[in-house]
């Protein structure tokens, strides 16, 4: 006997969650580890140029994901979701892979260097693939009544990857010596995420496709001019949304690991414990959010991000420069999240809402990766330059709640997706 549709649909967005979660691991594994892996990859010198380098490289990374949600939103929106996320997570386990493996620079030289930027590139390339296509597969195989619920599992699965492996640098910090830890064990978490990868393929070739995509309409054909001429609204509404919520998240999470050791004074194993203790309570906000949002409507939450955000950004960053406990830390980093909660849990079903299903994984995947690449990726390179370069880092304060104002006021233009879902059309 078949199983009832909504039994096999929570099943179908479990295993797409699933996938999601280790392609996350792997991205997010070089932002946990980047002090190890950073005096591998560049000459001998400076530590922070070092570092700078492998944030660069990170930034670099981020560039790629528009021609990954170029090329793969047109593969999944034309060979269908189950395609594109497959073909995704064969170029994450390849990036993995190279990082794990490659030698050093005392032992290649320059060729070292070039590796890392290649992997970098590949694993962005397939990430920028992954957002659209798990963002539309999620938000499909969803029903109305729970879409901004089960769709809120994307960002829980990308916090999911973050927190594993910062967890996988805390338990390595734990059972390894640090000098250990410091010439090889840093490639640990990569040769993980790589075999992973391969175990998430087998998961995906059995997904089964979406009803919208089975019934998209033929005679439309998604590319890229396609989407900026046909959808422009809907493509700069993207953009224009993400801009201030990705710099944000980038800034509360990613950027604060390195905040707390740095500004703050707290050491890089304390740091990386406050850091994950904050994110599991962000991943556990997630589906609470979403669920918020079926009922109320998309639109106060990003409203409610956008007001909080301006307002608190400054104080927040502010008072952890001078914290004196982990605890301390931990309750404003934890508030910081919150505040971002209301863009993250329901960013990704918003934007597959704007679009009809013959062009969303694009639609989804493209403006956003190009709002992500220059506000996301380029949060910890900033960073570090209004620090290091201007010797004024209470500037990135500034600049965070400037981006987030722009978001507040496409949110408070933009109608409510909940109650105008093309995703309803199909």
């Amino acid at each position: 006997m078949e199983n009832p549709p909504q039994r096999n649909r929570v099943r179908s967005i479990l295993g797409g969650s699933a996938g999601n979660l280790v392609e996350w691991y792997d991205w997010y594994a070089y932002a946990a580890f980047t002090a190890y892996l950073a005096p591998h990859y560049f000459p001998k010198g400076d530590t922070v140029a070092q570092n700078m380098n492998a944030w660069a490289i990170f930034a670099v990374g981020f560039f790629m994901r528009p021609i990954g949600g170029w090329l793969m939103g047109v593969y999944g929106d034309r060979k269908g979701r189950k395609a594109g996320l497959t073909l995704s997570v064969t170029l994450m386990c390849f990036g993995s892979l190279m990082i794990a493996v490659t030698p050093s620079y005392a032992t290649i030289g320059a060729w070292a260097t070039v590796s890392l930027l290649v992997a970098r590139l590949i694993q962005g390339l397939s990430v920028g693939g992954e957002y659209g296509a798990s963002a539309t597969y999620l938000s499909e195989m969803a029903g109305k009544k729970h879409r901004g619920f089960f769709s809120s599992f994307q960002y829980v699965t990308l916090i999911s990857g973050q927190l594993i492996a910062l967890c996988v640098l805390i338990l390595l910090q734990t059972v390894m010596a640090k000098d250990a830890l410091a010439e090889w064990g840093w490639r640990i978490p990569f040769a993980v995420g790589a075999a992973l990868a391969v175990v998430v393929f087998w998961i995906r070739r059995r997904l089964p496709e979406t009803e919208s995509f089975e019934k998209r309409t033929a005679e439309h054909v998604s590319s890229f001019g396609a989407l900026f001429t046909k959808h422009p609204r809907e493509a700069a509404v993207v953009m224009l949304l993400t801009a201030g919520g990705t710099l944000a998240f980038y800034a509360y999470s990613i950027y604060l690991l390195a905040f707390l050791s740095g500004t703050t004074g707290f050491s890089k194993e304390i740091s990386a414990q406050v850091n994950a203790a904050a994110l599991f309570v962000f991943m556990c906000l997630q589906p609470l959010a979403g669920a918020l949002s079926d009922r109320i409507g998309r639109k106060p939450l990003m409203v409610g991000f956008g007001v909080l955000g301006v307002a608190l950004t400054w104080p927040i960053f502010v008072t952890l420069e001078r914290v004196e406990t982990p605890f301390q830390a931990f309750l404003l980093m934890t508030a910081a999240l919150v505040i971002v909660t209301g863009y993250t849990s329901i960013n990704a079903v918003v934007k597959a809402e704007l679009f009809p299903a013959h062009i969303r994984t694009l639609g989804v995947a493209l403006p956003y990766a190009i709002a992500n690449a220059v506000f996301g990726g380029t949060a910890p390179y900033v960073a570090q330059w209004f620090k290091e370069t201007l010797k004024w880092e209470r500037g990135f304060y500034w600049y965070v709640s400037g981006m987030i104002a722009i978001s507040l006021a496409t949110y408070l233009r933009m109608r409510d997706t909940a109650k105008h879902s093309k995703i309803l059309e199909d």
